[in-house]
């Protein structure tokens, strides 16, 4: 369901942000795909460091976490660019940092929306 969910707001950026750009639909599709399993991996990244965050006893292994935390979330942007030109060249083009940024937010938003949609306020996770 989230890769619909995600081609859907990747052709509502196609159609809107002119720097994103996906040459046709099947492009969109396999891109929202290669979004799923890169986001997936993000999230599941993140959630392990926010767990070593939370257990750290000592200020210089929580910022220690709360750094890698960081480098996680802006480097993983700079990932998605490059899978992307890499799997799909310039068929497919998702513009710039800012853009890949508001992108995700608006797909991990959305896709928590379709959740509590479907299954109610619990589901999400």
């Amino acid at each position: 369901m989230d890769v619909f969910v995600y081609v859907v707001v990747l052709n509502l950026a196609v159609q809107y942000v002119p720097l994103v750009i996906s040459e046709t639909f099947t492009l969109s599709l396999l891109t929202a795909v290669l979004l799923k399993v890169a986001l997936e991996a993000v999230l599941l990244l993140k959630s392990k460091i926010l767990s070593r965050f939370r257990a750290a006893t000592t200020r210089p292994a929580r910022w220690a976490a709360a750094a890698l935390l960081w480098v996680v979330a802006a480097g993983s942007k700079i990932v998605v660019l490059g899978m992307v030109d890499l799997v799909f060249g310039d068929a497919v083009s998702l513009g710039n940092f800012v853009s890949v940024t508001l992108l995700v937010l608006a797909l991990l938003l959305s896709r928590a929306a379709v959740r509590r949609l479907l299954y109610g306020s619990g589901a999400g996770d």
